[in-house]
């Protein structure tokens, strides 16, 4: 791995976690289904703007269109979604742990659907990992944390799961970002009914929402995106996935530096234990 190919890893890994604090500012002020319904909108727009400025069109099979609905409605819809509704409840840091599963999940899920070979490594890290959430867990949820807000979280994450076996190699890579603007687009598109049914729409017109909403529309919607699948083709998807351990590390230290999230010995050696059984399950899928 080059060094270029570290620093797009690094910087994808700080956009993506601090999406949660900016989330977690944002809905103090606005509706999340409502908010996030509208940044997709913006988001995909400017994904298929980009992806049309170099080059990419819309040519998709039948096929393809059935995964950039799944994807659009299961990752950006659910996942998304279920997080922000999350976070009027739970913290940042805590949303970014639980979201931060998703290696670990999809290589569960693989070895109990399609019956991949997981090696003893792969077991290893499934136990640190479920070990590491059940030390997180415990102190949070008897310190308080809301217990409808963290099963929301993980709803999200095994949406995600399950959308990334779902879909995958069903698109192809010489159109990638035009698809993720699809997918937005298709996020958007489930949101917005969500919201008139279920929401009572609220918005207050400051200077914070306004600061956290247009950062996570341009930097985790559409910067990160596209450095991640700039990563993605220049080192391989598993190479790339190996960023994910970082994700706990630096979802919990944007929120308590941003927002002031409280951080105890007990959830600091929980992220370690997530992240050592990240590392392993990913080493073992990439033998």
């Amino acid at each position: 791995m080059d060094i270029r190919a570290l620093l797009m890893g690094l910087s994808f890994v700080l956009m993506w976690s601090s999406a949660f604090t900016s989330a977690r500012i944002a809905v103090a002020y606005a509706s999340p289904l409502l908010l996030l319904s509208v940044r997709f909108l913006i988001s995909g727009l400017l994904a298929m703007a980009i992806a049309r400025i170099l080059g990419q069109r819309i040519r998709l099979t039948r096929k393809q269109w059935l995964a950039v609905a799944l994807f659009g409605v299961l990752q950006n819809g659910v996942y998304l979604g279920a997080n922000f509704v999350a976070m009027q409840w739970i913290e940042a840091g805590l949303a970014a742990i639980i979201a931060s599963l998703l290696p670990l999940l999809v290589a569960l899920l693989s070895w109990i659907i399609f019956r991949e070979k997981l090696s003893w490594l792969g077991f290893a890290g499934l136990a640190a990992g479920l070990a590491g959430v059940l030390v997180i867990m415990s102190a949070r949820l008897s310190g308080g944390a809301d217990l409808i807000g963290v099963l929301l979280a993980f709803i999200g994450v095994g949406a995600l799961s399950l959308a990334t076996l779902l879909v995958r190699g069903a698109v192809s890579s010489g159109n990638v970002l035009m698809v993720v603007g699809l997918q937005m687009l298709v996020a958007s598109a489930a949101l917005f009914p969500a919201s008139l049914l279920f929401e009572t729409w609220r918005v207050d017109w400051t200077w914070q929402l306004g600061l956290a909403f247009t950062y996570t529309t341009l930097v985790p919607g559409v910067l990160a995106t596209l450095i991640w699948f700039l990563l993605v083709d220049r080192i391989g998807a598993i190479r790339a996935t190996s960023f994910h351990f970082l994700n706990p590390f630096f979802g919990v230290a944007i929120a308590a530096i941003v927002v002031g999230e409280s951080l105890s010995a007990q959830d600091l050696f929980g992220v370690v234990i997530i992240s050592l059984g990240i590392i392993a399950v990913q080493m073992s899928r990439r033998s």
